[in-house]
Formats: C-alpha cells, structure tokens, sequence
C-alpha cells in the first residue's frame, strides 16, 4: 500500500512530460538540454525542477539539406564540363593553326581575311607579321577535338531526352508567364544588386532560367551544327548544312563567335556560383544536395 504522499510522488515522476501548475510554479519537463531551475514541488522530500524559457527566435538561422539537382542532371553536368573544355582547348590550338576568318565558301592566303586575331600561326605559310612561329599542335587538337564533340551531343541527348521526359525544363528552366516581360528581367537585376549575393534559393529566377534555355536550345545546338558544317564528310552527307550557313568559311567564322558566347557563359557562370557560395552550389552538384535556410 502506497501512502497519498508516496502516490503523488511517483504519478508526479511518472509524467516527466506535463507542465503543471502548483502553488504558482510552472514546472516544465521537456527534456531540455539547459541547465535546470529548481523549486518546492509542495510534496515531502520531492524537488522539481525545469527548464528556463527558451527565445521564440533563434538567433542563428538553421540550415537545412534540399535536393536541388537529379543524377541525371549531375552526371550529364560534369560531362558536358569536361567535353566543353576539351573543346576549348582543341579549338584554340586549331584556330592558332590558321587564326584568319572569312566569310563564304573559301579562305586562304590569297583571299582577303574578314578579320584577322593578332597572335602567331602555328604554320609557316600563314603570315601573321610575328617573326616566330608557334607550335604546331593541329594533328592531335582535331582528333581529341572532333571525339569531344560527339561526346558533347550524346551527352546532350541524354539531358534533353531526360529533361523532357521529367518535366525538368517546364518545372525548372521555362520562366513563368508573369516573368515574360522586361521589367521583370530588369527588376531581377536591380535586386540582385541590392540583396544579399551569396543567398541560397531553392528555385532558378528568370535571369538564370533564360540563359539556361538559351544555351541548352540555341547556342549549343548552332555551336554544334557550324562544326559539323566543317567537316567533309557530314557536308557530302548533308549539303544543306553548309549551303545554309553561306559557305564553310561562314560556318567557321559563326562558330568561333558562337564558341567564343559559350565561353563567356562558362565564366559567368562560374563567377555567379562563387557569389553564390561556391562550395554548397558545388557540393550540390556532386551530391544533388545544398543547403538552404530554414524557414521561420
């Protein structure tokens, strides 16, 4: 038989939980890691004890891990990075080869250049005005060249095929109907401008939406195409893919400033990530995870 003290003690003990009021007391249970505060329950031999009370706001903004980017989309990223190196470093040591651009059918020594880049050929008969010659490197940089890029288009057929098949592009890259005006592209500028940079959000804003969808749909596709153009033996597979472009010294000239946008994406690309908090956008795009404030 238990005494009434001894049975308010232990239905005391046995709700550790409960937040009771006694004798104008608030004793509170919730198991809080804080040093305690004590005081007189009003039960012989019998100490209570709770937390102190704890801040309705925190004051350090919790993070927490958010899926950000599918497999496909890292796995078909890292290619794509990897290739369009390649292709820069191949297309440079081609384009020092013979750093002269025409437009139309033929280019050659004898022809008048549209432009010229002021570096030294990697070739004796291409006249620069330099009194040196650089190192010729054109065998290898097309081979690893013309190999990168069908690399690049399988690659891009995965993602597209993919992205379409998963709604990534309608969910992810096609900005909404209320963003297909000017202001709302120039009112993105402004608040970047005035924000804070290196904020994490879950979801791409126009500005970001509609460089993707260019580059994937626009600028990938012609870089690819003006390539292909060039070679001879796609050409007498498929003449209008050069008859369009005006000739295979157009499609060469349009392919270096389509490359040269590609490239100019690729380092504001890189800028804008490290703004934006290099390591968690770039773990995000390793693991598919980065992290975000909480929401209070």
């Amino acid at each position: 038989m238990h005494t009434d003290g001894e049975e308010k003690n232990h239905h005391l003990e046995d709700n550790l939980d409960l937040l009771l009021i006694h004798r104008g007391i608030k004793i509170d249970y919730t198991g809080a890691d804080k040093a305690p505060r004590c005081a007189e329950s009003g039960f012989d031999d019998l100490e209570v004890c709770y937390s102190p009370p704890v801040p309705a706001v925190a004051t350090a903004t919790q993070r927490q891990p958010t899926l950000r980017h599918s497999a496909v989309v890292r796995v078909t990223h890292w290619i794509t990075a990897i290739t369009f190196l390649a292709l820069l470093v191949t297309g440079g040591e081609i384009v020092i080869s013979h750093p002269r651009f025409y437009w139309g059918e033929v280019g050659n020594m004898n022809t008048r250049p549209l432009f010229s880049l002021p570096i030294p050929a990697s070739r004796e008969t291409v006249k620069t005005g330099y009194g040196y010659v650089m190192p010729d490197q054109n065998g290898w940089s097309r081979y690893l060249h013309f190999q990168s890029a069908w690399l690049a288009v399988f690659t891009g057929l995965v993602y597209v095929i993919a992205g379409l098949w998963s709604g990534h592009f309608r969910r992810n890259l096609v900005p909404e109907r209320r963003d297909w005006t000017w202001r709302a592209y120039w009112a993105r500028v402004v608040q970047w401008r005035g924000t804070n940079r290196a904020e994490e959000t879950g979801v791409y804003n126009v500005l970001q939406r509609t460089a993707y969808l260019v580059v994937v749909f626009v600028a990938f596709p012609l870089v690819l195409w003006t390539g292909l153009a060039m070679s001879p033996g796609f050409v007498s597979a498929v003449p209008a893919s050069v008859v369009l472009l005006g000739g295979r010294q157009s499609a060469r000239t349009l392919h270096f400033f389509i490359s040269g946008f590609l490239l100019l994406f690729f380092l504001v690309h890189v800028l804008m990530v490290a703004l934006s908090g290099f390591w968690n956008r770039t773990r995000g795009m390793i693991t598919g995870h980065i992290d975000l404030p909480e929401e209070r």
